[in-house]
């Protein structure tokens, strides 16, 4: 397969305008989007239930890596995504996903003891690894070029819908248990004699369920069934979804997948450190949207609220508009990326977190750090722990709390939805498989990364941790400038030179 330079700034293929039934392809996308539903359930509901696992189990300094190993185990999950695409298909894999996440709810509901716990947590991460590769891989196989984007989009506003839900549902659960009892604790008993932390990973089986029944009704991807030889059947399929000749369709996919062997990971091996080139980019696009600090910027967005006078009663309310916030911009991203284009959000994106993340950096490097004078007298300096950290006064508590909240909405207009979209179709349909595997999982090892190495960081203090997340949002805008080139509205055979 012939290939040509990088793609760089201003880079764009011919404008197709396909015929299609609107109806038909957003059912399927949104049931293929349900695993970033999946997505954003497995990474939230583990909030709720940190300190009575902490309780139960006596888990100590260790609950950090019990958490974070779902991370591993999304990263194994993605990796072979596309090994078992390719062999099994799209719909069948994300049954696959769907019995994982729903036998993972069930073991952590239930842990014989930490080791356990840890296992069920890996195994739901493998769910959620695999249903990250496939969501996008789908929707990008079965959708117009034209509405490619806002459908590839539907990942990440089932990810914040995800999110969102949980911590709905942990809140209710949570005050259901502790209803008419001394302490507001998700150790308590509630329906079964089970506790609340409990009945927090049981909640998670009805999505998954939901995603696995749902998957069954949805037709395989033509694109699949073309590299399996069942032409008859991809055209079928396309006829659902688009008007106009289905066979020459079928025969321009055949031409995007000619080769004398099923696709491979091998097929990704190339001059650049071993790689091709767009797998590289595939790559940069997954590292620099967790290295920006998404996932582990609200770790202390409690101390920022108490540290403008916030009570910790108010928290979850402020996590609420948080998250509905991240919905709405998600909303907003949907309706901009097929009409500004994947590179312009990117870039907007970039240059909007470098400045907010530069604010928070400045804010906390300068702010003044609470001492035991200071305990209980003043707000963001409760208790001993609190000695050393920083807090915030007059102009800047404010200023920082709407930096963070500008933050998230530069991420949810950009990096969060249209990297989803990008993964999903700027590989040759020959590789997209295996390369948005291997994209997906260095994405899953960037978060586990950060999740692990954010403690250090803000140990040195919160202005150094924004900082770093500051320089890599200023990076990311580099590369974007210089590697990625706009696909609006190409079909995914125009994209075979990548």
């Amino acid at each position: 397969m012939a290939h040509g330079p990088l793609p760089g700034a201003g880079d764009s293929g011919p404008v197709v305008q396909e015929k299609y039934h609107t109806g038909r392809v957003v059912r399927m996308a949104i049931v293929a989007a349900l695993g970033g539903f999946l997505f954003g359930c497995g990474s939230a509901v583990v909030n709720g239930t940190v300190d009575a696992l902490k309780a139960k189990f006596d888990i100590g300094g260790a609950i950090g890596f019990v958490v974070a190993i779902a991370l591993l185990g999304s990263a194994v999950g993605a990796w072979f995504a596309g090994t078992l695409a390719n062999k099994y298909g799209r719909r069948r894999v994300m049954v696959i996903a769907a019995v994982l996440f729903l036998i993972a709810a069930i073991g952590q509901a239930f842990p014989l003891g930490v080791a356990d716990l840890m296992f069920w947590r890996f195994i739901g991460g493998a769910g959620i690894g695999i249903a990250s590769v496939i969501a996008p891989m789908y929707i990008a196989e079965i959708a117009p070029a034209q509405l490619r984007g806002r459908l590839g989009s539907l990942q990440q506003l089932a990810i914040v819908l995800g999110i969102f839900t949980t911590a709905v549902t942990n809140y209710l659960i949570l005050n259901a248990a502790s209803a008419g009892k001394p302490e507001t604790s998700a150790n308590n008993t509630w329906i079964f004699g089970l506790e609340a932390w409990q009945w927090m990973f049981l909640v998670m089986i009805i999505p998954a369920l939901v995603y696995g029944l749902l998957a069954l009704t949805i037709p395989e991807s033509p694109r699949y069934l073309v590299s399996i030889g069942k032409d008859e059947e991809a055209a079928a399929v396309l006829a659902t979804v688009l008007d106009g000749d289905q066979h020459a369709k079928v025969r321009e996919i055949e031409a995007s997948l000619s080769g004398d062997h099923k696709p491979r990971f091998s097929d990704l091996k190339g001059a650049a450190l071993g790689l091709r080139p767009i797998v590289w980019i595939g790559i940069g696009l997954s590292v620099f949207q967790q290295f920006v600090g998404i996932n582990v910027i609200f770790y202390y967005s409690n101390s920022i609220w108490a540290s403008v006078g916030f009570d910790e009663s108010q928290a979850f309310l402020i996590t609420l508009i948080t998250n509905t916030t991240n919905v709405v911009i998600t909303l907003v991203a949907i309706s901009l990326v097929d009409r500004l284009g994947r590179k312009p959000l990117l870039l907007i994106g970039s240059a909007g977190m470098a400045v907010t993340l530069g604010v928070m950096a400045f804010l906390f490097g300068t702010a003044q750090k609470c001492t035991e004078a200071l305990v209980d007298v003043q707000a963001g300096c409760a208790g001993a722990d609190s000695i050393g950290t920083p807090y915030l006064t007059g102009a800047a508590g404010p200023m920082a709390v709407v930096a963070a909240n500008l933050y998230v909405v530069f991420f949810g207009v950009s990096w969060g939805p249209v990297v989803w979209v990008l993964l999903g179709e700027m590989f040759p349909n020959r590789i997209r498989a295996a390369a948005l595997a291997v994209a997906a999982a260095a994405q899953w090892v960037a978060n586990f990364i950060v999740s692990v190495s954010f403690p250090g960081m803000s140990s040195i203090g919160l202005g150094f941790a924004y900082g770093v997340f500051a320089v890599f949002a200023v990076l990311s805008f580099l590369f974007v400038v210089k590697f990625i080139r706009e696909t609006k509205g190409m079909s995914l055979e125009d994209m075979q030179e990548a």
